[in-house]
C-alpha cells in the first residue's frame, strides 16, 4: 500500500493507459479521481474500480477545455481535500500526411494533448505544491523523434516535453517531482481512435498490437518511476534505441523511420 491515502488524478482514464493507472495506483491504496468525455464510459470505469475495492471519483471533463479542467480540480479538492499526484494521460493521435491534413485536426490534437496537459497542471499545481507531490506527463517516443504522417501528434508531444522541462526547473527546489513518461508502441485504443486527414477516426490499428507493451506494464513502470522520483523514462527496447540513435545519427534515422512507417498497413506513402 505504497500510495495509501494519496489522491491520484488521472486524465483520460476510461480506457488504455489511463484506466490501467487507475487500477495500479488504486491497488496501492490511493484514492483515485479520473476524467473522461463520455459519461457512460466514465461510469463503467468507476463501477469497475469500485468492484475492485478502490475509492474513486469520476469527473466528466473535456481535456481540451480550460473551464472543464478548472471545475475538475475544484471537484476533486471538494471530495478528497487534496491532490498528491496528477497523471496527464488524456490524448489523441492522428495519421495523415500534413499536405492532406485539415488544420482543424491539427488544432484538435494540440488542444487535447498539449493544452489539456497545461490546463490540468495549472489547476492542480497549487495542491501539488502543498503536498510536495508528483506531476506526470504521459508523452511518447514522438516527443524525441518525429514520425511521418503524425505531424500534429509529434508536435504536441515535443511541446509537452518542453513544457515539463521548464516547469520541472521552476519547482525543483519546492519539493515537487515532475516525471515525463514516454511509452513506445503500446497495446491501447489510441491508434483505433486516431484521427485521419478529415477528422474521422481511423478505426482499425495499422499495427499488430499482440507484440506490444501492455497498458498495465506502462502503468506499473510509471508507478515505480514515481516512487524513485525519476526525471523521465523511455519504455521498450525499440523506444530506447530510437531515442539513442536519433541523438547521434539523426540524418540516418530519417531514412530508417521513413522506411519503417512506409511498411505500415495502408501507409499514406503507398
Amino acid at each position: 500500500m505504497r500510495f495509501k491515502d494519496k489522491v491520484v488524478v488521472i486524465t483520460g482514464a476510461t480506457s488504455g493507459i489511463g484506466e490501467a493507472c487507475a487500477f495500479v495506483f488504486g491497488r496501492e491504496g490511493a484514492k483515485i479521481a479520473i476524467t473522461g468525455r463520455n459519461q457512460d464510459k466514465l461510469q463503467i470505469t468507476i463501477k469497475k474500480l469500485g468492484d475492485a475495492g478502490i475509492e474513486a471519483l469520476g469527473v466528466l471533463a473535456d481535456a481540451a477545455s480550460d473551464h472543464d479542467n478548472k471545475k475538475m480540480s475544484e471537484s476533486i479538492i471538494e471530495r478528497f481535500g487534496k491532490i498528491d499526484v496528477l497523471v496527464n494521460n488524456a490524448g489523441i493521435s492522428m495519421r495523415a500526411l500534413f499536405e492532406d491534413l485539415d488544420m482543424e485536426v491539427f488544432h484538435k490534437v494540440m488542444d487535447t494533448n498539449f493544452w489539456g496537459t497545461v490546463y490540468a497542471t495549472k489547476y492542480c499545481l497549487p495542491e501539488i505544491l502543498k503536498s510536495h507531490g508528483t506531476i506526470v506527463g504521459v508523452s511518447s517516443i514522438n516527443g524525441y523523434r518525429g514520425t511521418p504522417a503524425r505531424t500534429a501528434y509529434t508536435a504536441s508531444k515535443y511541446a509537452m516535453n518542453g513544457f515539463f522541462e521548464s516547469l520541472r526547473t521552476e519547482v525543483m527546489r519546492r519539493g515537487v517531482h515532475v516525471l515525463v513518461a514516454c511509452p513506445g508502441f503500446t497495446a491501447s485504443n489510441i491508434r483505433n481512435n486516431a484521427l485521419t486527414a478529415d477528422g474521422t477516426t481511423q478505426g482499425e490499428s495499422p499495427r499488430d498490437e499482440g507484440e506490444m507493451m501492455s497498458s498495465e506494464e506502462v502503468a506499473e513502470a510509471i508507478l515505480k518511476a514515481i516512487l524513485k522520483r525519476k526525471r523521465d523514462i523511455v519504455l521498450t527496447r525499440q523506444g530506447k534505441l530510437a531515442v539513442f540513435l536519433n541523438k547521434w545519427i539523426p540524418g540516418i534515422m530519417d531514412g530508417i523511420v521513413y522506411n519503417h512507417m512506409a511498411k505500415e498497413k495502408d501507409s499514406p506513402f503507398k
